[in-house]
């Protein structure tokens, strides 16, 4: 079995891909069920975000015209369930609900029959596809590959690829990644090659849970045959460069109560670290932002902005620039409100010329399963209008469709 264009012509190899010939190893065998590498992850696939289309890009905060970022209130707080601070531990569950949930009667077989008509003889079914992976969970799209394989010894992803293309064709096969896999996937593209793709490397590391980095941190070296926190080292530089490091250990206190004393004393010392002092203490800001709990983070937030009379991002914007800044406010507004983060996200990618493909497809997939009920909400609440209308507006064809069945529009 050949696999035409799979690598592209001229690309290095990755480990663990078959060498030409000895297809019939696909895919390798190991947790993550993808070969090393897969889809292919040159030609620049992840266009630059521009400088203005992230918040605080640049130094200066981009935030939504509605939201006035210079109080403690204007980063919108999501607290859907009663925080007592006195008695409450850091791991309250805040309510979150995905649009993605796992399908009732599911047939794994059936499934797999319905994509192989899809894509069998002339033209694709694109809409039957659409119907099938929008509606599986990421666990039922697994057995939907499986069963493809077992029953017409094919692989479907190599299918599915030979049949789509563009938009449609990195949507798709982000869908039938393993979430674990699509996040390791991503960093690794985001620094490949000349150049690196900063915003990607903050949007996954400064938001995702201790036990998602630490899986991430083991898919890619075992996907990858590559050292997560090495590869971030050659890649970024100064205290960018700590921060990652600092996030990719998986080491945030997650279990911590939340402690009004700590918080009073943090908020002092990341005052007199920054706007107390000539010039900045980045070593004090990274430590605090980089182990305590979201719910510790919070209370120190408010004790900052009853202290200082200015809230903590509007400090961090004035303390720090470029992606270090990016990096410390992303850990703050995860604090604060992660769904209006990911929807302040969304917006940025698809605001004014051109549209940010990869952030929208990596963000409404990721989050699929997660919160993004919760990111549709705040995404109406900041911009007045709703994440289904903007992506609309922005996209097209089977794309359009399928993008909007997964956000449930």
């Amino acid at each position: 079995m050949s696999y035409p264009g799979y690598p592209p012509t001229g690309y290095p190899p990755f480990p663990g891909y078959p060498p030409a010939g000895q297809e019939s190893s696909f895919p390798p065998s190991g947790q993550y069920p993808y070969p090393s590498g897969f889809p292919p992850m040159g030609g620049g696939a992840y266009p630059q975000v521009p400088s203005s289309g992230y918040p605080g890009a640049g130094g200066q905060p981009t935030y939504p015209s509605q939201i006035n970022t210079d109080s403690f209130s204007s980063y919108p707080v999501f607290s859907p369930v009663s925080l007592d601070y006195s008695s409450e531990p850091a791991t309250v569950t805040q309510v979150t609900q995905g649009t993605i949930r796992p399908a009732a009667n599911f047939d794994a077989i059936r499934d797999a029959e319905i994509l192989r008509k899809a894509m069998k003889g002339f033209g694709t079914d694109e809409q039957a596809i659409v119907d099938v992976v929008a509606n599986r969970s990421n666990d039922q799209r697994q057995k939907i590959k499986a069963a493809f394989k077992t029953s017409y010894g094919k692989d479907l992803i190599k299918d599915l690829k030979s049949e789509l293309s563009g938009n449609m064709e990195e949507l798709i096969l982000a869908l039938f990644m393993p979430p674990t896999y699509y996040d390791a996937w991503s960093l690794r593209k985001a620094m490949q090659g000349a150049g690196t793709q900063e915003r990607v490397l903050i949007e996954i590391l400064c938001t995702r849970t201790n036990q998602e980095i630490r899986e991430i941190v083991r898919c890619y070296q075992s996907e990858f045959g590559r050292d997560l926190e090495k590869d971030i080292r050659s890649d970024t530089s100064g205290h960018f460069e700590r921060l990652l490091v600092s996030m990719c250990q998986g080491n945030r206190d997650e279990n911590q109560s939340i402690n009004h004393q700590m918080a009073q004393e943090d908020a002092q010392r990341l005052y007199q670290a920054g706007e107390g002092r000539l010039g900045t203490d980045e070593s004090c800001f990274n430590m605090i932002l980089a182990t305590r709990s979201f719910p510790q983070l919070r209370a120190t937030m408010e004790a900052y902005s009853r202290m200082a009379n200015r809230d903590l991002l509007s400090s961090v914007s004035r303390e720090f620039s470029g992606y270090v800044e990016s990096g410390l406010k992303t850990i703050l507004q995860c604090a604060l409100n992660r769904p209006a983060f990911f929807a302040e996200r969304l917006y940025y990618a698809m605001k004014g010329a051109g549209t940010d493909d990869s952030t929208l497809v990596r963000i409404v997939v990721t989050r699929s399963e997660i919160d993004l009920v919760q990111i549709k909400q705040m995404f109406a609440q900041m911009y007045q209008k709703t994440l289904g209308t903007m992506i609309a507006g922005d996209t097209s064809g089977d794309y359009r469709r399928l993008l909007l069945a997964i956000v449930g529009q």
